[in-house]
């Protein structure tokens, strides 16, 4: 198993070219090493600081997962409080599960912006896991603290239906 994890106390955990190039390097060792990949994300999106370079992070991480789907490993992505801009609008939802944990905020842009845009109130809830959870956007919310084995359970049922191929 490969864990990529955010880091929001770090510039908001926004993703950047060196997130972006660590990401690709940790789907690359899946696919060497045969192994799922799970992300947990914490972040405000894309790098501002650094223009188009970070940008350009959504399609490269993005394209690097189709090389995981091609081999049928398992890619499994956990949406803590926030997962926002950027990195949900390209790899955070694509995940062959999509976990997120309790009241966790997800979107591209934040609700303040969306009702300044739209000029209308969002039903309650907007953004939040519940709420995507009851669209159908994610797959389950679950507690941190049960994180460790609803993730354990899920890789051995994915990686027990997909054989890796070769």
């Amino acid at each position: 198993l490969i864990v990529a994890a955010f880091e929001f106390e770090f510039m908001g955990g926004s993703m950047g070219s060196a997130v972006g190039e660590r990401f690709v390097r940790g789907v690359h060792a899946c696919l060497d090493q045969q192994l799922p990949l799970v992300c947990v994300t914490a972040t405000g999106g894309a790098r501002m600081q650094e223009g188009l370079f970070s940008l350009m992070q959504m399609a490269k991480t993005t394209a690097a997962l189709t090389q995981l789907t091609a081999r049928k490993l398992p890619f499994v992505t956990v949406l803590t409080d926030p997962t926002m801009g950027g990195v949900s609008a390209s790899f955070a939802m694509i995940g062959d599960v999509v976990i997120a944990e309790p009241r966790a905020l997800i979107g591209f842009a934040g609700p303040r912006v969306i009702e300044q845009t739209v000029r209308e109130k969002l039903p309650e809830g907007f953004q939040r896991a519940e709420f995507l959870l009851d669209k159908g956007a994610i797959d389950m919310i679950v507690d941190r603290r049960q994180m460790r084995d609803k993730l354990a359970n899920l890789l051995t049922l994915l990686q027990r239906q997909a054989p890796a191929a070769n």
